[in-house]
């Protein structure tokens, strides 16, 4: 064992200075801030293509014009990059709310820490649901199971043990070491950490394979986008640069004029908005009790049509309530008490609410002339939990699980303190007693027992030839604000699924309790029966799945997926991982064990529908704010460019110089930086919104040339009837393009009329200011810089006139196109 790996832990100072030695536990790194992501903003291609070029066109004596366009990139970028950092600092402190902690020995006592601070040397406790948090020898384990799947692949839990090293390697299947990325499933131990962050196994799996996590629905819209984008600018830099090269423009001029043109058609602060908008959408949230720990987790959850979850304190109100506890004949048994009471006691997995309802039980049975042995945990599969405890001379087998997976393996049944061989008859009479207890909605447990001889271990294979001792009689009440917060759901869109390891007949019994289809009840066993293809139609049209493993509900969440729901899932158990990871939006509780909060994408602080509706609705309002940017710099910006386009070919001189489309550019995105702030219309968050690329590409395909047409009448204008100079033509069209791309905001912005739904009032100051800037340009003495003149009184007549005929003819087509997307 290296030297510095004491059981006795470490002090706070050396802590530190092993921290900054080795540095933060964590698998990848943390996203960069600062400097170094101001230098991320202006390594984007365009951004220093335009910069290498202002340092050219300065080389060749025109240091004015360079310095101004040097100015407007650096000044734009810095505006993305702040409010980047901004909202991804507001992000990173509400994930910090829910991170994970873990338990060390510091300065001789036990404290609390974030796992990223933990150190080679550290002493850590561990507990069942903990996640392991760094690779660790133990010192200590008892009945301690961890699970390995992320690593090895192995579906069930493994037993480690505290011991010496037998061979010098370190392997996985080395039983005194547990490692980053498993998790316990039962049993304590205290260990102590021999690698953290990159140099665990679980991060050179992760830095070789440059793992990443699956796409999301948000993803998958970015991607789309991009492309969509990508396609327009390379086609029309192309043809404009060609354009001038033929018509023997000016070589540096034209190659400005280009790159210009791509930065105006490219929205280069869609990750800004994104962020922004998402940001503020996680801290509306967060007063609402939800957390956000992933932005893009926002707008899935407003992209969200099936919920599924388990019914207990989802549904129910998940304050088990121990009522009765009878013998297999149904009469009052305090012994079958006192055997739940053992088990429960002497488990070291997590404890369940039932197990919290027979420990709290009062008077509590007297227990204290046993001791425990062993314990075989409880796995999914087995559906049961057992213990191994002794008194005196005699070593009893406790079993408790569900009924269905108890009584089978019973051969004889205990009634009137008397034990007899379990016949049909009897076997059929136990059957019908915690039936009938599960059609009222109550919740049963199964206690059975055996004497058994021994022995160093025992396994599953022990739960065999048992006795029925008999049945406790679990209740747990719906909801009150259950039935009403379905049916909110219900009216915006989406759908409750109950996935439930509880039998058919509790299930059913609760569903029909707060107002959900319970015709139809499919159970696990028929899941396991059908192929993926024909489970998806099946799961569509299913309310209820009782008798559920893990492996399951994880079939049934791809299936709806393949189906193209965007589904959520509701978990907070150590089992409810992978389904927390399969769903497009993984949610938990702040109670949850570390595995589920740490996969799961959102976490709750109060476990509710009403607070999970309240942050599905956030997520909608972001994402409406998130689509009107990229309308509006789809359609108004593919315009503006279009017109550029067409005018470099018919006009003897260039539309407009490259520092005023960049000023043009950034004015309008200045515009916009408030969208996040806006409001939403309430039809367009009455129903689940995804990403709907063919809308964008027809509002760019419709409202751009119409913008384009204007631009033209403006041409027209400006040339035949005010016979306009160069130097007039180019601050004509710079006013009347921004007036008009950034006032059609307020028409863009609302699917509804938008005399009726008003914008925010920041978004409304800035339209404004950015309008206002935009006229009194020519008259300032920035003017002469910038290559503008004052336009005369008629230009301004024109103006108001165009600006409402083209608001108006906007209007008219934004309604006809989404109302052909209605139909």
């Amino acid at each position: 064992m290296p030297e510095y790996l004491s059981e006795l832990g470490l002090s706070s100072a050396i802590a530190r200075q092993r921290l900054a030695e080795v540095g933060p536990n964590e698998v990848a790194g943390k996203l960069r801030t600062g400097p170094l992501q101001l230098l991320t903003v202006l390594a984007n291609p365009l951004v220093l293509l335009l910069l290498l070029t202002s340092l050219v066109t300065a080389l060749l004596g025109q240091a004015l014009d360079a310095a101004i366009m040097a100015a407007i990139v650096l000044v734009g970028s810095g505006i993305n990059f702040f409010q980047s950092f901004r909202s991804q600092r507001t992000v990173e402190r509400l994930r910090e709310s829910v991170a994970a902690t873990a338990t060390v020995l510091r300065d001789g006592e036990w404290h609390e820490i974030p796992r990223r601070e933990l150190v080679p040397g550290d002493v850590l406790r561990l507990s069942a649901g903990d996640l392991v948090p760094a690779d660790v020898r133990l010192l200590q384990a008892r009945d301690l199971y961890v699970q390995q799947a992320a690593l090895t692949g192995e579906s069930l839990p493994v037993e480690k043990e505290a011991g010496e090293d037998v061979t010098k390697t370190v392997s996985l299947e080395a039983r005194n070491r547990v490692f980053l990325g498993t998790s316990v499933v039962s049993g304590t131990a205290v260990a102590v950490v021999e690698k953290t962050g990159r140099e665990t196994v679980f991060g050179s799996i992760a830095a070789r394979l440059a793992m990443r996590p699956p796409e999301t629905e948000f993803d998958r819209g970015i991607r789309h986008f991009s492309y969509l984008i990508l396609q327009t600018v390379l086609f029309l830099v192309v043809f404009v640069f060609a354009v001038s090269i033929a018509l023997r423009r000016e070589p540096l001029q034209s190659l400005l004029f280009a790159i210009a043109l791509a930065v105006g058609l490219t929205p280069e602060f869609l990750p800004m908005i994104t962020a922004v908008t998402l940001a503020q959408g996680a801290v509306h949230m967060a007063r609402q009790h939800v957390i956000v720990k992933h932005l893009a987790a926002l707008q899935n959850l407003g992209s969200m049509d099936i919920l599924c979850s388990d019914k207990t304190g989802t549904l129910t109100s998940g304050a088990m309530s121990l009522q009765q506890y009878l013998d297999t004949l149904g009469t009052p048994a305090e012994h079958v008490l006192v055997l739940a009471y053992l088990n429960s006691f002497y488990e070291t997995g997590i404890k369940s609410l039932l197990d919290a309802a027979i420990l709290t039980h009062h008077p509590p049975p007297q227990i204290s002339d046993y001791h425990k042995l062993d314990e075989i945990p409880f796995d999914c599969q087995r559906r049961r939990l057992s213990v191994i405890v002794g008194r005196g001379t005699e070593l009893w087998l406790i079993v408790k699980g569900a009924p269905e997976s108890v009584v089978p393996l019973c051969t004889a049944y205990e009634a009137d303190n008397r034990t007899a061989p379990l016949d049909r008859s009897t076997r059929d009479h136990a059957e019908e007693i915690y039936q009938q207890f599960g059609v009222q909605g109550y919740r049963v447990l199964a206690v059975a027992y055996r004497s058994v001889p021994p022995r160093p271990a025992y396994h599953a294979t022990d739960e065999t030839d048992l006795v029925l001792a008999g049945f406790l009689v679990f209740s747990d009440p719906p909801l009150a604000d259950a039935a009403a917060a379905l049916e909110d759901l219900a009216r915006d869109g989406v759908q409750v699924k109950l996935l439930t390891g509880d039998n058919e007949l509790v299930a059913r019994h609760v569903a029909t309790q707060v107002g959900l289809e319970a015709s139809v009840v499919v159970l696990g066993d028929e899941v396991d029966q059908m192929s993926d293809a024909a489970l998806g139609p099946v799961a569509e049209r299913t309310t209820i799945f009782a008798r559920i493993t893990p492996a399951q509900k994880n079939r049934i969440l791809l299936a709806l997926k393949q189906r193209g729901h965007v589904v959520g899932f509701l978990g907070d158990g150590i089992n409810d991982a992978p389904s927390l990871h399969t769903a497009d939006v993984g949610i938990s509780v702040a109670s949850a064990v570390d595995v589920a909060k740490d996969v799961a994408e959102v976490v709750l602080l109060e476990r509710s529908l009403r607070v999970l509706h309240s942050g599905l609705i956030e997520g909608r309002k972001a994402f409406g704010n998130v689509m009107k940017y990229l309308l509006m710099g789809t359609s108004s910006n593919f315009g503006n460019m279009l017109s550029m386009a067409a005018a470099s070919v018919f006009l003897p001189f260039l539309p407009m110089l490259p520092t005023q489309i960049l000023l043009n550019n950034l004015l309008y995105d200045l515009a916009q930086v408030t969208i996040p702030t806006d409001h939403v219309d309430a039809a367009f968050i009455q129903k689940p919104r995804r990403w709907n690329i063919t809308l964008i590409r027809s509002f760019m395909l419709l409202l751009g040339p119409l913008s384009s047409l204007f631009d033209f009448l403006t041409f027209f204008v400006l040339l035949a009837v005010f016979q306009a100079s160069e130097m007039l033509f180019h601050t004509g069209w710079f006013v009347e393009s921004l007036a008009t791309q950034t006032l059609v905001l307020l028409v863009i912005r609302t699917m509804g009329n938008p005399l009726r739904s008003r914008p925010s009032l920041s978004l409304l100051l800035s339209i404004v200011t950015v309008v206002s800037i935009g006229v009194l340009l020519p008259f300032s003495p920035l003017a002469g810089p910038l290559g503008f003149t004052p336009p005369g009184r008629m230009y301004w007549l024109f103006l108001t006139g165009v600006l409402g005929m083209y608001l108006t003819v906007v209007e008219a087509v934004k309604r006809w196109l989404l109302a052909g997307f209605h139909r």
